[in-house]
């Protein structure tokens, strides 16, 4: 992770210093070095973003010995949704515990984290609150109650108490003193939280609020899919469509007919994505996440 970002600061850096652990710092991430690096330096653990994380599977597959052979104590994930069919492939490829956790900047990062063994690791939940009280509410400022959906809110010394110069965002940003993160989401009965999508990324189709990341995890079950991003498209009907931007993986090949099909297999009609694009590779930010607010424009469906 690049050290400008609070993953690579805190979680990677910083922890490991306050720990009295070694760092190695290369000069960038790079998924075909990964493997030999972390032999030479007899690394431990490592923590990435989902597409870093897929870009070791792609070499790692090819190289299972020297992957089951780094004895990691585990892999650590953060910044974005981990898919669950990633989860697994990581576990079984590398032999060793797999730990998702949920942070963000105005959090020093960690907020909840999915716990070491013999505790139980959830695919496709971010674990519970390890940093700032966390808690679910309503639109009004209702705490609810576990299993219960609604807005990720969290307080603690180490959460930003405003942001400079910025009165009109701290007026939207805090209610009943607890910030909120704008990430929807729930805890199940065992008090492990679930991210069901960002609020401002939610599709809106018709009235049906369609969650994206859903959309995304089913998707990624497909055989011959490597990445998928789901978002929404402008539609003067329904106000917004679904579209889904799609990497298949290397030598396999899938039409969008056969995507839509495998969707309505296991999604409601109104999730099915409209518009399919293949694409060789998704847009990313800085840190190496997907972007999926503005890729309709930049793919040219709006």
């Amino acid at each position: 992770m690049p050290l400008f970002h609070i993953h690579g600061l805190i979680a990677i850096l910083c922890s490991s210093i306050f720990s009295g652990a070694s760092v190695y710092a290369s000069d960038g991430f790079n998924a075909l070095k990964f493997l030999d690096i972390a032999k030479k330096e007899n690394i431990s653990w490592y923590s990435g973003v989902p597409t870093m994380h897929q870009g070791i599977l792609m070499r790692a597959k090819k190289n299972i010995k020297l992957a089951e052979n780094l004895s990691l104590r585990f892999i650590r994930s953060s910044s974005a949704s981990l898919p669950p069919a990633v989860f697994e492939e990581l576990r079984q490829v590398f032999k060793t515990t797999v730990i998702e956790a949920y942070g963000m900047t105005e959090a020093s990062h960690q907020m909840t984290s999915n716990p070491m063994p013999p505790q139980i690791q959830k695919a496709g939940f971010v674990g519970k609150p390890a940093g700032p009280e966390v808690c679910i509410m309503d639109a009004v400022g209702n705490i609810q109650k576990n299993g219960h959906e609604g807005e990720v809110c969290i307080r603690g010394d180490n959460v930003t108490t405003g942001y400079e110069n910025n009165d009109e965002a701290n007026k939207s940003s805090f209610i009943n003193g607890w910030f909120r993160t704008g990430d929807q989401g729930f805890f199940d009965n065992e008090g492990y939280l679930k991210i069901s999508g960002r609020l401002k990324e939610i599709i809106n189709r018709g009235g049906e609020k369609v969650s994206p990341l859903e959309i995304d995890n089913i998707l990624m079950e497909h055989e011959a899919i490597e990445q998928v991003v789901t978002f929404g498209v402008k539609d003067k009907l329904l106000g917004e469509a679904i579209g889904a931007a799609i990497v298949l993986k290397n030598e396999k090949k899938c039409s969008e007919i056969e995507i839509k099909s495998y969707a309505r297999n296991h999604l409601a009609d109104f999730k099915v994505p409209k518009y399919i694009s293949f694409l060789k590779e998704i847009p990313k930010g800085a840190t190496g996440k997907l972007q999926r607010i503005g890729l309709a424009e930049k793919l040219g469906l709006e």
